[in-house]
């Protein structure tokens, strides 16, 4: 896992029926190892998203801006460990994470965590925390190649006192240093008829869970993730 941290990377992401993954684990099983913590090979993930009270982040994607930022504490829940995670997503369609370790997530951003942010973001921004997002991650590392893989599922979200969740769904996205479609898991995925579907979870739980916000660019996405739920 350490030579495949890939902070600096592109991401190539795929939404697919549930259903399919155990088809297409059989498939690619020979081409990766696995990620096991105490005999377990799916972990649980839970992240607090922020941003600030007007939603810039949220509109910097929807409007389809450049060198967009989004901001988080990820908890890895079977590793114990916690991290304020900045993505950066460059105008080359690389991302770019950096990230502290933290004791746990809390409650607000504290002095040290916005210096850290404003030192990445370049700017200060009043953050505040917008909602959860929790799943649980199966990760892969390539046998031959520089390439981390990682399929979630069970996603739901929380925030605004509401809930959502993305049913009978695998969200798969293949890390890089740059795209390689070489990769085991991108031939058979297109094998098995699924193509590369760009997705944002922070964005889809965002107008999910906040409806009013303007969402028009995402519309043909929640039309796909209908009908895969539908068919499944």
């Amino acid at each position: 896992m350490d030579s495949v941290q890939l902070m600096n990377r592109t991401d190539t992401k795929f939404v697919f029926e549930l259903e399919l993954l155990g088809k297409v684990l059989n498939e690619i099983r020979e081409y990766y190892y696995i990620l096991d913590i105490n005999n377990k090979r799916m972990s649980a993930y839970r992240s607090l998203y922020y941003d600030t009270d007007d939603f810039e982040f949220y509109f910097e994607h929807h409007n389809g801006k450049t060198n967009r930022n989004k901001v988080r504490y990820r908890e890895y829940i079977d590793s114990g460990l916690c991290f304020l995670e900045i993505k950066h997503k460059t105008n080359k369609g690389k991302t770019i994470k950096k990230r502290i370790k933290v004791d746990k997530i809390p409650n607000e951003i504290d002095t040290n965590a916005n210096a850290f942010i404003t030192s990445v973001i370049g700017k200060e921004k009043e953050l505040v925390p917008k909602h959860w997002n929790k799943f649980n991650r199966i990760t892969l590392v390539n046998k031959k190649m520089k390439e981390r893989l990682t399929i979630d599922v069970n996603i739901n979200f929380e925030g605004d006192n509401k809930t959502s969740e993305l049913e009978n769904m695998a969200i798969a996205e293949v890390k890089q240093e740059k795209i390689n479609y070489a990769s085991a898991f991108m031939r058979i995925i297109k094998k098995n008829m699924v193509r590369p579907f760009r997705i944002s979870k922070y964005c889809m739980a965002t107008a999910s869970l906040y409806p009013l916000l303007k969402n028009n660019n995402f519309k043909p996405k929640f039309l796909k993730i209908n009908k895969l739920q539908h068919d499944a």
